[in-house]
């Protein structure tokens, strides 16, 4: 990557960086540890427009994106040994294809297996469906090539971010999704994640129930919203101001007009005239080249405001982690204090049975020891309960506090060239700017 002195600064996602520098972004990516992009290239080549029959049979027009790998050595380790694709994978021999078709849908099901498989993960965000934070001049058709060729852009970029990670890289999903044309989607199937899903719902309203809320991940839930606001108000300045800066570059093409104009009925001072135009009109059509790179920037925003998103679906696993500890906790304390009562044959909280005691009679020894023996099988039942809860939450928070500690450092570099990199094409912009005026300058030196 280049240093903050440079005047070229690649990011991940940029389509007018270097080769040398696309693959800086790759090995900064394969740093963090071992991953597939280290025995592996992938792209997203390229997008096709096609016209099909959706579920209800009805015609369709969708887009369709080639996925290219190229195996360079050994196919990864899978986690799970019974499925492992890439066992057969020795080096200088790839037996799956190398290139084939997905569509979005099939990227979406992709990062929803991971969402729910991974919860302790900030899983990389895809780029949008239907474009957003649009200036007029923007189409907003999700069937528009240019904005097409950003998502296909962003794809190649959420596939890049998976194959960097740690964990994700290792998925065998992740590897079928990739290499298998046919036959991946039954093997997602199969691993159950949809049942697992539901179960997920309960975390949107887990918030309001726990009593005891880690700090931390309250804090850093307060920080997405936060990130949210502030990269979409961002946004919103930045298509206000290229909306502003598109009409004030097109307008210096009437400086054009009107000395092309003038120098029609000048002899001495036409020639100078019409360079100067030239000019103008060359600043004037500059403009939509501007434009378009920096759409690319405002992509690279819009990932880290869907990434927020993605750090607070972590928050809320934990949220209902901790209330189902919480839960069976109580539910352990309840049985226990039903034990002493029982015992010591008292009843200190009011209950429909204290009173049915009280109207009916003491129980009989034998039926008081019956019940004793249910409860303390239940009791020994919880007690293995929470333990196996506490186990699973103390085990989700260093799991995914890790990722999040990753997720940051990667956050503050990409944000950091991405920033970097606005602000030297925006200084690029003024310098050609001042050169169109030094150009025209010199025009009118000359008449």
């Amino acid at each position: 990557m280049a240093d903050c002195g440079s005047e070229e600064v690649a990011v991940i996602g940029n389509t007018d960086i270097t080769d040398e520098e696309s693959q800086d972004n790759k090995n900064n990516m394969m740093a963090e540890g071992s991953c597939l992009l280290r025995k592996m290239e992938i792209s997203v080549a390229e997008a096709e427009k096609r016209t099909g029959k959706n579920a209800v049979n009805m015609q369709e027009t969708y887009t369709v994106y080639l996925i290219e790998t190229r195996l360079q050595g050994l196919a990864p380790d899978v986690q799970d040994p019974p499925l492992q694709p890439a066992d057969s994978v020795t080096e200088g021999h790839n037996p799956v294809p190398d290139s084939l078709w997905r569509r979005y849908s099939e990227f979406e099901l992709l990062r929803n297996y991971l969402l729910v498989t991974y919860p302790f993960i900030v899983i990389p965000p895809l780029p949008e469906k239907r474009a957003e934070f649009v200036w007029h001049k923007l189409s907003a058709d999700n069937m528009d090539p240019d904005f097409v060729e950003r998502r296909r852009i962003g794809l190649e970029n959420f596939l890049l971010r998976v194959a960097s990670h740690p964990v994700l890289s290792s998925d065998k999903i992740f590897f079928l999704f990739l290499t298998e044309e046919n036959g991946w989607k039954e093997a997602v199937f199969e691993t159950g994640f949809l049942a697992k899903s539901d179960s997920r719902l309960k975390a949107l309203n887990a918030t309001f129930r726990v009593k005891n809320p880690d700090k931390r991940f309250s804090e850093l839930k307060h920080y997405s919203d936060e990130l949210q606001s502030v990269t979409s108000q961002l946004l919103r300045v930045r298509a206000r101001v290229a909306d502003r800066l598109y009409g004030v570059y097109k307008v210096h093409g009437n400086y054009g007009r009107v000395f092309s104009e003038w120098s029609a009925i000048e002899k001495e001072m036409g020639d100078g005239l019409q360079s100067a135009g030239h000019h103008m009109d060359a600043y004037a059509a500059s403009v939509d080249d501007i434009l378009e790179e920096e759409e690319h920037y405002a992509d690279q925003l819009k990932e880290y405001l869907f990434y927020a998103e993605a750090v607070k679906a972590v928050c809320r696993k934990h949220e209902l982690l901790q209330y189902e500890l919480e839960t069976a906790s109580q539910d352990l304390a309840s049985k226990k204090q039903q034990q002493e009562e029982l015992a010591a044959g008292t009843v200190r909280t009011f209950s429909f049975k204290g009173m049915t005691s009280k109207l009916f009679g003491q129980e009989t020894p034998e039926q008081r020891e019956a019940k004793l023996k249910v409860l303390e099988e239940q009791i020994k039942e919880g007690e293995v309960t929470v333990t196996e809860k506490t186990l699973e939450c103390e085990e989700f928070v260093k799991n995914a506090w890790k990722d999040i500690e990753r997720f940051k450092e990667q956050k503050d570099h990409d944000l950091r060239e991405a920033l970097m990199s606005y602000a030297v094409m925006q200084i690029s912009m003024c310098k050609k700017g001042i050169q169109v005026w030094t150009n025209a300058k010199e025009c009118f030196s000359k008449m």
